[in-house]
């Protein structure tokens, strides 16, 4: 089979998934493709253009299909409804936000960015706070995946943690994750009530 750029990019989607970004070198995606690593170059000269390629590819999985909200629709739902897409375009895969938080002028993150500054100025927003609102939800949905996707403490990490002191020294903090999650209610629950705030206080600047 003829290597292209796509096949290349699938293929380092498939290392992505089976290694996280960690284990996406240009030596093991060559040796998964069957050539030399300077073969990979005449199709992507370096690591930061394979991140982005990477990274457009998981983005393009989920934002295949991008359109503005319906007149009837309020661009709070509908920009609010985008994050969740994001959120599940980068929980898709491992590390998938740190991929898209790594890339560097990824064209589907651009044009992500330029549907939902374009639609909120058509809405009457001006264009720098279009850009303020539309930078604040991308990222704070980003940085939630990020926290999601982060190794959680090991045995090792928890072996000389004392939880009885460490509650009597932050009581309410202990308290409040305790009652935030009751049963039934999962961290899906608590990134749409996160959202919700930040997509508040976007509303209250327009």
């Amino acid at each position: 089979m003829a290597l292209d750029r796509q096949r290349i990019v699938t293929e380092a989607v498939a290392l992505l998934d089976a290694e996280g970004l960690d284990g996406v070198t240009t030596r093991k995606l060559a040796a998964r493709l069957g050539v030399q690593s300077p073969t990979l170059y005449w199709h992507l000269p370096n690591k930061a253009a394979l991140v982005t390629a990477i990274a457009d590819a998981i983005l393009d999985q989920e934002f295949g299909d991008m359109t503005p909200p319906g007149p009837d629709q309020p661009w709070p739902q509908w920009l609010s409804d985008l994050a969740g897409r994001l959120r599940r375009a980068l929980l898709a895969h491992p590390d998938g936000a740190r991929v898209v938080s790594t890339a560097q002028l990824s064209r589907t993150m651009a044009a992500i960015s330029e549907l939902a500054m374009s639609t909120l100025v058509q809405r009457g927003i001006p264009l720098r706070e279009a850009r303020v609102i539309v930078l604040t939800v991308e990222r704070f949905t980003v940085g939630h995946v990020l926290e999601e996707q982060a190794p959680r403490p090991g045995p090792e990490s928890l072996k000389d943690l004392d939880m009885d002191a460490f509650t009597a020294r932050h009581p309410i903090v202990v308290a409040a994750v305790t009652e935030y999650f009751r049963p039934g209610v999962t961290v899906d629950d608590l990134f749409a009530d996160c959202l919700e705030v930040v997509i508040a206080g976007a509303v209250a600047r327009t």
